[in-house]
């Protein structure tokens, strides 16, 4: 009988993305791709340590003890652009960290993404700019996964993930409307006279599909247990305000989801509310927003939308096509 991948949440990363492989890159991009290769094998039992996303990974795989009977609600996939001997480190790095994965693509440079349809992934991060723009162009919901220092806490079990919500969640409709007039009044009138019509889906909003069910099992045992710790937090962090926050909580109840907290900060600089709800991965369409925040918050660039297309204001491509996380081999 096969796998039922198809009722798994599932996300797709990196091996970049998931370990700390700075110096693997470096020798990637300064001495080529058999001077890498041969860097890997003679450092296979040097375990790398986590990276970016790995607090993220470790709580999303810990979401697996909310369910019943054994069961394993969320998945996660390695694909890498590693070749398979190279990824033997990749995978003993795994089992020393204690990560519950076990599975995993290495494709000696093809491009990953393609493969997401193959695990049903709601979601692809890597540190590979251009192939995320290539991904979410092809339709495929991925994020590039920006350098951040922000500090793990190995005791803290909980998963708290912020969202934008136009371009992220939502389609661009309402963001279309504000790019193309550069006027704020008529765009909150535009909002309100549609506030009782749902937006329509955004590139993650079948990861957030898929995470409303965890969030109903951890209220579950939240109401069955007073000393249970919710172990899933969504927040929505947005720059809309009133009145236009009517339209977004309509979308949200058309689509049965909701989250714990919604910012509507009209402006306000969203590292300011960040570094407070201290999110171990936040996902927004606009550089601009992401930047200044990465440095204390794990942050994902969903290229998505006009925010993101040539000449448009924070047109969220990179400044520097040519060089850092944009070519990482993983």
């Amino acid at each position: 009988m096969a796998y039922p991948i198809e009722k798994k949440l599932v996300v797709a990363v990196s091996s970049t993305v998931l370990f700390d492989l700075s110096k693997d890159h470096d020798i990637y991009l300064n001495e080529g791709l058999a001077a890498f290769r041969a860097y890997e094998r003679a450092h296979r039992n040097d375990i790398p340590g986590p990276g970016v996303g790995f607090p993220f990974i470790r709580r999303l795989l810990g979401l697996n003890r909310l369910a019943a009977d054994g069961e394993h609600p969320v998945e996660v996939v390695i694909l890498s652009r590693y070749h398979a001997d190279d990824g033997v480190r990749v995978m003993e790095a795994v089992r020393k960290h204690g990560l519950d994965i076990s599975r995993a693509f290495f494709m000696a440079g093809r491009k990953p993404y393609p493969f997401m349809r193959s695990v049903n992934a709601s979601l692809y991060l890597s540190t590979n700019a251009k192939q995320v723009r290539e991904a979410v162009a092809a339709g495929y919901p991925a994020g590039h996964v920006l350098p951040s220092q922000a500090e793990d806490d190995p005791g803290d079990e909980q998963l708290r993930l912020g969202f934008d919500f136009d371009g992220i969640l939502a389609d661009d409709e309402a963001e279309t409307v504000y790019k193309e007039t550069h006027d704020l009044a008529k765009f909150q009138l535009h909002e309100a006279a549609l506030r009782n019509i749902p937006l329509g889906a955004g590139p993650l909003t079948p990861l957030l599909q898929r995470l409303a069910h965890l969030q109903e099992l951890d209220m579950a045992h939240a109401d069955a247990d007073p000393e249970h710790r919710r172990l899933l937090r969504v927040s929505i962090v947005t720059a809309r305000s009133a009145p236009a926050h009517e339209r977004l909580v309509t979308t949200l109840k058309a689509w049965g989801m909701e989250a714990d907290e919604v910012f509507l900060l009209g402006g306000i600089e969203k590292k300011r509310v960040l570094d407070i709800l201290k999110p171990h991965l936040f996902f927004d369409d606009q550089l601009t927003h992401l930047e200044p925040a990465a440095a204390s918050t794990p942050c994902a660039h969903i290229p998505f939308g006009i925010a993101n297309e040539p000449g448009a204001d924070g047109d969220g491509l990179d400044a520097d096509e040519g060089s850092g996380p944009a070519q990482r081999p993983g």
